[in-house]
């Protein structure tokens, strides 16, 4: 790209590896995609709590917060969506280095999209969770009546009615809203990282 051609990356004396040591814990993102109204928000902000009753150092990213600020110039056509996330997916690159765990809570309807975004990451760094939740679920809890608009006409693009959804078929972890409690999804999450040795 012309805009880059003369841009060299600048290296910093801290290393990520030396924040983590500081942090006491590694950096990470947690990628959760799903429907609107499937739980990606609440789930994202019950693991905020249980990392800042435990002293790790996490932040959460929402799609609504994001899009009021750095990406309040985008829409939802699906080159505006594909820009939204690859911001998303450079903030949150940010973080990582910086040594900090990121929650991020974002629809993020297209497969290519999310495998952009883990490609800017190192091996393990990158975690998706599928919040699954039927369209059926979702509509019924529509917590921002989003999809009593969608079917009257006054959004166009909606994600899961007028806008595919595309499932991965390998996410690290599935979480089912509409079986589990929000205790034991962010049990599940936990679970996982423990395990992986994240933290």
């Amino acid at each position: 790209m012309e805009n880059v051609k003369n841009v060299v990356h600048q290296g910093y004396h801290v290393t990520k590896e030396m924040r983590q040591q500081s942090n006491k814990h590694g950096s990470f993102v947690i990628w959760l995609t799903g429907l609107s109204g499937s739980g990606k928000s609440t789930i994202a902000n019950a693991l905020d709590h249980f990392f800042y009753n435990n002293n790790y150092h996490a932040f959460v990213l929402d799609g609504d917060n994001v899009r009021l600020g750095l990406n309040k110039n985008l829409g939802f056509s699906p080159d505006d969506r594909k820009e939204n996330i690859r911001r998303v997916g450079e903030v949150s690159k940010l973080f990582v280095e910086a040594g900090s765990i990121v929650m991020a809570a974002f629809i993020s309807p297209y497969i290519q999209d999310r495998q952009e975004v883990r490609s800017l990451f190192q091996q393990g760094e990158f975690i998706e969770v599928y919040i699954k939740c039927s369209l059926e679920q979702c509509e019924q809890r529509d917590p921002k009546g989003l999809y009593k608009k969608a079917r009257k006409g006054e959004l166009p693009d909606f994600t899961g009615l007028t806008s595919p959804y595309e499932i991965s078929t390998s996410p690290e972890i599935i979480i089912e809203t509409d079986q589990l409690t929000v205790e034991e999804s962010v049990d599940k999450i936990i679970n996982y990282i423990k395990a992986n040795q994240l933290i």
